[in-house]
C-alpha cells in the first residue's frame, strides 16, 4: 500500500480546505457526498480506516491553508473553520466507509446462510459447493461429522447461547476448520470427521450454553456430500430420542442405527405391534398401562423391582401386570423366546405412536 495509492482518496481535499480558509463557509453537499463516495470506495479497496484517518491528518498538517503573514484574529477564525471542515470531511469520509463496510458485511453474512443452506440441504452442484467451502474453512473432500442442539428455544447466529458456544469452541480449538452455524432454530456444529472431541465439547458447551436440551452427534461421512448425511442423521437421531423419550442429553446415530432398520418396512412394523401387542386394547384402561408397564420392564433390563419402581408400583402389582400381558398376548415377557418379539413390537409401537395414532 503505498502513499500514491491512498493520496487517490484524498482528492479535492485540499483544495477545499483552501477554500474554507478564503471563505469560512461549511462545505458543500457535493463535497460531503465526494468524501462519502471516496470512503466507500476504501473500505472496498480494503484499506483500513486507521490509516486512511492519520492520511487526512497528515494531508490537513502538510497544506494548512492559514499561513504566519496572516493576521491572528484572521488567522485563529481561518483555523476554527479549516479545523470544522476537517471535522466534516473526516466524518463524511468515514460515514462512506463505514456504509460500504456494513453492505459488504450483509453480503457476507448472505453468502454465509446461502452456503449452510446449500451444503446442509445439498441442494448445490457438489464441484462448486466443495469450491464455496473453502472460503468458510471447510475442505468437502475430507469426512466431516456434524452435530446438532435442541434447546428449549429457537437460536438465531446472533442469538447470546450461540455465540456463547462458538466463542467456547473456537478458545479450544483455535486454527482447526470447525464451523458453528444455526438452522431452523437449531444450533449446528460441523467438525472434522477425525476429531471427535470437537462434537464432544460442542456437546457439553451447548447444553450449558441452552441451559437443557439435547444433542445429537451424527456420524463422519465422506466427501463433498458427507455434511448433509451427517447432518440428516443427526435430525433424525434427534426425532427418534423424543419419540422413544430416551434420556440423556446427548444421542449418537452410531447407537440408533438399529431403529431406522426396524422402520425401514413400516407396514411390517405395524403388523408385528398390532399382531403382538393389540390384544392388549382389550384390557380394562386399554392397551397404555399394560404397554407401559413392558416399557418400564424392559428399560429396566427386565428386572422387576426397578420397573415397580419406575412406575410407583409394589412388584406384586407389577407382577400382576405381566401376568395379565401373558394371558391377553400369549407371550409371556419373561419368556426369553418370547421377549425378542415383544421388546421389538413394544419399540414399534413407540416409533409409530401407538396406540395413541392408528396404524
Amino acid at each position: 500500500m503505498t502513499d500514491a495509492t491512498l493520496r487517490a482518496y484524498l482528492d479535492g481535499y485540499a483544495e477545499t480546505l483552501a477554500a474554507v480558509a478564503d471563505t469560512g463557509r461549511r462545505l458543500t453537499r457535493d463535497e460531503l457526498a465526494h468524501r462519502r463516495a471516496l470512503g466507500e470506495q476504501a473500505a472496498e479497496d480494503g484499506h483500513p480506516l486507521r490509516a486512511l484517518v492519520r492520511l487526512h491528518l497528515d494531508a490537513t498538517r502538510t497544506s494548512w491553508p492559514c499561513g504566519p503573514g496572516t493576521r491572528s484574529g484572521t488567522r485563529a477564525r481561518a483555523a476554527d473553520d479549516v479545523l470544522a471542515a476537517v471535522a466534516q470531511a473526516v466524518d463524511a469520509f468515514a460515514e462512506g466507509f463505514e456504509r460500504a463496510q456494513r453492505v459488504a458485511v450483509r453480503q457476507e453474512e448472505a453468502a454465509r446462510r446461502e452456503f449452510i443452506d446449500d451444503l446442509l440441504y445439498g441442494r448445490s452442484d457438489l464441484g462448486r459447493l466443495a469450491e464455496r467451502a473453502v472460503r468458510f474453512g471447510l475442505v468437502l473432500s475430507h469426512s466431516h461429522a456434524v452435530a446438532v442442539a435442541e434447546g428449549p428455544e429457537a437460536y438465531g447466529d446472533t442469538a447470546s447461547a450461540t455465540r456463547q458456544v462458538e466463542a467456547a469452541l473456537v478458545a479450544r480449538f483455535d486454527g482447526r476448520r470447525v464451523l458453528i452455524v444455526t438452522k431452523n432454530g437449531r444450533i449446528v456444529c460441523i467438525a472434522p470427521g477425525d476429531q471427535a472431541e470437537v462434537l464432544t465439547v460442542f456437546a457439553k458447551q451447548a447444553y450449558v450454553a441452552m441451559d437443557g436440551g439435547r444433542v445429537a452427534l451424527g456420524r463422519p461421512r465422506g466427501g463433498a456430500g458427507g455434511v448433509v448425511h451427517s447432518y440428516e442423521e443427526a435430525l433424525n437421531a434427534l426425532e427418534l430420542a423424543d419419540r422413544l423419550e430416551l434420556a440423556g442429553p446427548v444421542v449418537r446415530a452410531a447407537d440408533l442405527l438399529v431403529y431406522p432398520v426396524l422402520t425401514r418396512d413400516r407396514e411390517a412394523m405395524a403388523d408385528l405391534v398390532l399382531s403382538t401387542l393389540g390384544p392388549l386394547r382389550s384390557a380394562r384402561g386399554g392397551a397404555g398401562p399394560l404397554l407401559r408397564t413392558l416399557e418400564a420392564y424392559f428399560d429396566a433390563n427386565c428386572t422387576a423391582a426397578e420397573a415397580a419402581r419406575r412406575l410407583s408400583l409394589s412388584v406384586r402389582a407389577l407382577t400382576y401386570r405381566l401376568e395379565r400381558i401373558h394371558q391377553l398376548t400369549g407371550s409371556d415377557p419373561a419368556d426369553p423366546v418370547h421377549r425378542y418379539a415383544l421388546q421389538t413390537a413394544v419399540i414399534g409401537a413407540r416409533l409409530l405412536d401407538w396406540p395413541a395414532r392408528e396404524i
